[in-house]
């Protein structure tokens, strides 16, 4: 299943909720990172595109640099995409391969699953949403500035793309507790089918 939605939909709170009902969940934003702090000629060619200030004294990335300078235009966030995008599918779907021998049911949680077109490579696609003015609260929380999350948002998918492509979508403006009954009715109905 693929799960997915625009940033500050909840999407990460649905991956929580799915890992702990037991269901294997594979993180597409894990994956990056682990990819970019894992691989030297990738970090290299980071730093050749956005500049040595997104590297700290000890040369680890900075991750909140490197993603408010990809977010600052088309340009910067389409170079990080072709950078990063190669090294992290790979290491996905050999781990989606390796899971789908052990397990009923495998999660890939990832914001880009449309933009990779890995939706079309799902028994079933998931989508989180909720309004703009929600999502922009959520962010702000998390210590995003308004005009970043809103610089972020524009770089996403519109929402009638997600809408068209998915198998579900699941609203989610309300508490954690109304989104987990949510998930737990859609999960009720998928179990079944899988033995």
């Amino acid at each position: 299943m693929g799960l997915t939605g625009q940033l500050g939909s909840g999407k990460t709170t649905a991956a929580n909720f799915f890992k702990r009902m037991g269901v294997m969940v594979i993180n597409a934003d894990h994956i990056g990172r682990e990819v970019v702090e894992g691989s030297r000629p990738l970090l290299k060619k980071l730093v050749r595109a956005f500049g040595h200030d997104i590297l700290d004294k000890k040369g680890r990335l900075k991750r909140k640099r490197l993603a408010m300078v990809a977010f600052a235009s088309r340009e910067n966030h389409a170079r990080l995409n072709a950078l990063v995008h190669p090294y992290l599918l790979k290491k996905l779907r050999k781990q989606l391969a390796q899971a789908e021998k052990k397990q009923k049911i495998v999660v890939v949680d990832a914001a880009l699953l449309m933009d990779w077109r890995l939706d079309r490579e799902m028994d079933y696609v998931l989508v989180i949403h909720a309004s703009l003015q929600k999502r922009l609260e959520r962010l702000i929380r998390r210590g995003i500035t308004r005009r970043d999350a809103l610089a972020r948002l524009k770089r996403q998918l519109p929402y009638r793309i997600f809408q068209k492509r998915a198998d579900r979508v699941i609203f989610n403006n309300g508490s954690i507790a109304e989104l987990e009954k949510k998930l737990n009715k859609l999960l009720a109905g998928i179990l079944p089918q899988t033995d």
